[in-house]
């Protein structure tokens, strides 16, 4: 009998391309799932998420029309281990329970982006990991390119999570995002081949 689905969870180190990586896998048929957009959600005014981030921030994070200032809070958890740890705590259980909601509904080859799928050893909840990797050079390049941070900024971002080489030893399968978008496309192409080939041709994307 085949699967009904087959989940991947697919992380990196920022700056590394997992959003590429992600949006690879969508253009090619595969049901895709992205932490940082069900945290973004879960930050909206209303939600549990933006509770418990007030209730641990306090309103000094808060925009004029009520909304979480995201670049600074950024700031402040990257440069602050305990914030930082206070912020996952708030706000992790509420990420994964959405996770599971949505990844439950649907069927065939899955692909879940988490950033700290190592860090916080999620690895029990997916059938397999890919690891989107580059060198550390080049990823504090675009690091400091896309988001406008300076160099010491990006470094600290960078040393926040685990160290790449520790999350290629813990992956099933490592990706080099060193070249061009089109290179990882190549590349994200033939594990779509291999995994479809691999499960006999599961469907993509179908909801139960």
């Amino acid at each position: 009998m085949k699967p009904k689905r087959f989940v991947v969870g697919l992380t990196g180190g920022i700056g590394t391309g997992k959003s590429s990586a992600l949006k690879a896998f969508e253009s090619l048929g595969a049901a895709t799932v992205c932490l940082d957009q069900i945290a973004k959600e879960q930050a909206k005014p209303g939600r549990e998420g933006y509770k418990a981030i007030v209730k641990n921030f306090g309103g000094c994070i808060l925009r004029g029309d009520g909304t979480i200032d995201r670049a600074l809070l950024g700031r402040v958890i990257f440069s602050d281990k305990r914030a930082k740890a206070g912020l996952e705590r708030a706000t992790h259980p509420l990420i994964l329970k959405e996770m599971k909601r949505l990844v439950g509904k649907l069927k065939g080859l899955v692909v879940v982006d988490v950033p700290l799928l190592f860090e916080k050893n999620l690895q029990k909840n997916f059938d397999a990991t890919m690891v989107i990797a580059c060198k550390p050079q080049k990823q504090l390049q675009r690091i400091i390119k896309r988001d406008g941070l300076t160099s010491r900024e990006a470094r600290l971002r960078v040393k926040s999570q685990l160290p790449l080489d520790q999350k290629r030893k813990f992956a099933d399968v490592t990706i080099n995002n060193d070249r061009t978008v089109e290179n990882l496309k190549t590349e994200i192409n033939a594990y779509h081949e291999g995994l479809t080939l691999l499960l006999g041709g599961l469907p993509h994307g179908n909801h139960d």
